[in-house]
């Protein structure tokens, strides 16, 4: 039997929530679908058209389709995963008024948060590259087995596309981090549910929304989405540059810990009503 806040024991109350499972649903229904929309498509060639995008090069293989799927999940839906898994735990518990009995097993309140942190972390790290490795076994399966095309023209070998891959997906989960410890913050402070996953969402849309504004200038640099496209920077020919990468991951870290802190911080201090 499994002790009270355990990780085993959150993991499974995790596993057998309704929600968890939809999201389970999406993640492994949404390559199948891409892959129903594509067959729809009565003009591969796009009527002559001469710009070739990402999706145009999607049915071109495995790899093609596997960063293409990766592409369109990582706009939205992988920020909602963590936003949901990291921030929905705690307020959930208080909505039930099951929160303040945890603590009287006894456990600390650290321990508490730790426990649905890293179960919150851990399950959309598992979702994030349970993606990417079903939508290349569909796209595979679908599409063939062609090398990576890269849109400015030309191929990347399978030995460098892999280990270029397994980076993007890493870049990725690092990037949709803040969300996610945002979203705990934020359920920390309300105990609600809608209002951690919303208020992550609504910080995800305004940082968009300000990442388009060129009067910004420099400044658009610290908001926590303004470098979550430079994981396609490592799907290119030639040397990777770095530079973007590195700095997206330094303040995707910095706002991860930051947030987290404060939650932390703010749980420690305030009264368990519910």
């Amino acid at each position: 039997m499994s002790r009270p806040l355990s990780w085993r024991a959150e993991l499974r109350r995790q596993l057998g929530r309704r929600r968890t499972l939809w999201i389970i649903g999406i993640v492994f229904a949404l390559p199948l679908i891409l892959v129903a929309a594509f067959s729809l498509d009565d003009d591969p060639g796009r009527s002559g058209d001469p710009t070739v995008r990402l999706v145009d090069l999607a049915t071109g293989g495995g790899p093609n389709f596997t960063v293409f799927a990766f592409f369109v999940s990582a706009e939205l839906l992988l920020f909602i995963v963590a936003a949901l898994f990291a921030g929905d735990p705690v307020p959930a518990e208080a909505s039930w008024a099951s929160l303040r009995y945890l603590l009287t097993a006894p456990v600390t309140r650290a321990r508490l948060l730790t426990s649905k942190l890293v179960i919150g972390f851990l399950s959309t790290a598992a979702l994030v590259v349970t993606l990417p490795a079903w939508a290349f076994l569909v796209g595979t399966l679908a599409y063939g087995t062609e090398p990576f095309s890269i849109l400015g023209g030309g191929e990347l070998p399978w030995g460098e596309w892999l280990p270029r891959m397994a980076l993007a997906v890493g870049y990725v989960l690092v990037m949709i981090a803040p969300i996610g410890a945002f979203s705990f913050w934020v359920g920390v402070r309300s105990q609600t549910p809608l209002a951690a996953v919303g208020g992550a969402l609504i910080l995800l849309i305004v940082s968009g929304i300000l990442d388009s504004i060129d009067a910004l200038g420099d400044w658009r640099k610290a908001l926590p989405a303004h470098y979550s496209r430079a994981w396609l920077d490592l799907l290119v020919s030639g040397p990777v540059d770095w530079t973007d990468l590195r700095h997206g991951a330094l303040w995707s870290v910095l706002y991860t810990v930051l947030f987290v802190g404060l939650g932390y911080r703010r749980f420690r201090r305030q009264d368990i009503l519910s």
